[in-house]
């Protein structure tokens, strides 16, 4: 028996990066204002086709779709924001005058073609901010983004762009659908469906020839309202003052329907082609689309898997005890003892009566800080051998003065 196709298992030094990354932007998320949610696995189909739209190759092609035997049309989640926005309905959070700001992590499942960083059970970060409609909280959430890759030691480049919104969005898609038109017939099979389905879209094409035809096509960021325009400017101007470099790329629109105004991608040329390890952007329009009352927002979600390889765990220091027998009568006491040191510490038993050297070789592979052996003659006289595996000292202490 095997796993399936483009879902693996995550275990050994491979999981400890993965837990280091969401203890790492848990951590930062908290020190932003932000609380953990917790949302299911499965939700009604509607609700995917209603927030990620239709024409996404989401829900076209990649949905882990099914009646359920109720009857019901539901699917794995395919991303996160959805979920969040469905709870923050659903809690009538939208009634309450004030922000809202939370964080949550887990699987996702899309049905796409597996590679490098890209699998069908995949794992996210992510946060959704409510209720500010300031583009200063925009900034401070590719603020968080840049604190936590910090932390994690992975390099990355920033891209922004503007995705308008319902005022200058409409003027511009027709002057995009005019554009894309005149150049039809050289671009891909999927960039002529979007053409009609969601022209935007196109833009984000990773196809070189369309890319290259697409150099001319009007950008949304010369298109741009009086609102929209002074509020890129902001987010501009707000990078600038805090240093952090960026790039204005007109073309970026992510993949999702439901983004409006600010959006923004790291990348990293590390993970293969130059391709995005985190996303994100305004949302304004999701919460009352979906039947909420009307609510500004703002998040992002960060690919776990993407970036996998790019960590470097911190030198980890020594904790917690081996204990170990050298005879097979000292083994009842080490267990009574494990029980009350693991009340405060972490502790490896090894049941095997072993000699001296094999025990301080386990208790170095587990890495342990005391190693505490009870031989013959440390029965006899109800002591334990200890060793401090980082000074290297030893000691002979009773088993009821270390307990």
């Amino acid at each position: 028996m095997k796993s399936l196709r483009g879902m693996r298992d995550i275990l050994f030094e491979e999981s400890e990066r993965f837990n280091f990354i969401i203890d790492t932007a848990s951590k930062v998320a908290k020190r932003y204002g932000f609380e953990y949610i917790e949302t299911p696995l499965l939700e009604e189909t509607a609700l995917f086709k209603r927030s990620v739209g239709e024409s996404s190759d989401i829900v076209g092609k990649e949905m882990y779709q099914f009646i359920d035997k109720g009857g019901n049309d539901v699917c794995l989640r395919p991303e996160g924001t959805a979920g969040v926005v469905r709870a923050f309905i659903q809690n009538r959070l939208d009634r309450q005058q004030r922000d809202f700001k939370f964080f949550y992590y887990g699987p996702m499942f899309r049905y796409e073609r597996p590679q490098k960083g890209r699998l069908r059970e995949f794992h996210q970060f992510g946060v959704e901010s409510f209720g500010e409609a300031r583009v200063e909280e925009d900034f401070f959430i590719i603020l968080m983004v840049r604190d936590i890759f910090d932390e994690l030691g992975v390099g990355y480049k920033i891209k922004i762009n503007s995705l308008g919104c319902s005022e200058c969005m409409p003027k511009y898609r027709e002057s995009l659908i005019k554009s894309l038109e005149e150049i039809r017939e050289g671009l891909c099979q999927d960039c002529q469906r979007r053409i009609s389905t969601n022209p935007i879209r196109v833009l984000d094409c990773k196809n070189s020839s369309c890319q290259e035809l697409l150099k001319d096509a009007p950008k949304i960021t010369d298109n741009l309202c009086q609102e929209c325009n002074r509020d890129f400017k902001r987010l501009k101007s707000l990078l600038d003052s805090a240093n952090i470099e960026y790039e204005v790329d007109k073309n970026l629109v992510r993949g999702l329907d439901y983004y409006t105004k600010s959006a923004f991608e790291f990348v990293s040329d590390e993970v293969g082609a130059q391709s995005a390890i985190a996303g994100g952007g305004r949302y304004d329009r999701l919460v009352e689309f979906l039947g909420g009352k009307k609510t500004p927002a703002v998040g992002f979600a960060l690919g776990i898997e993407r970036i996998l390889e790019l960590v470097k765990l911190p030198e980890k220091n020594r904790e917690g005890y081996y204990l170990g027998a050298m005879v097979e009568d000292g083994l009842s006491e080490i267990i009574k003892l494990a029980q009350k040191l693991r009340k405060n510490e972490k502790v490896k038993i090894e049941y095997l009566p072993k000699s001296l050297k094999a025990h301080l070789k386990g208790a170095d592979r587990v890495g342990a800080k005391y190693a505490l052996i009870i031989g013959e003659d440390e029965l006899k006289a109800g002591k334990v051998w200890i060793k401090d595996l980082e000074s290297k000292s030893e000691s002979i202490k009773s088993i009821e003065e270390i307990a």
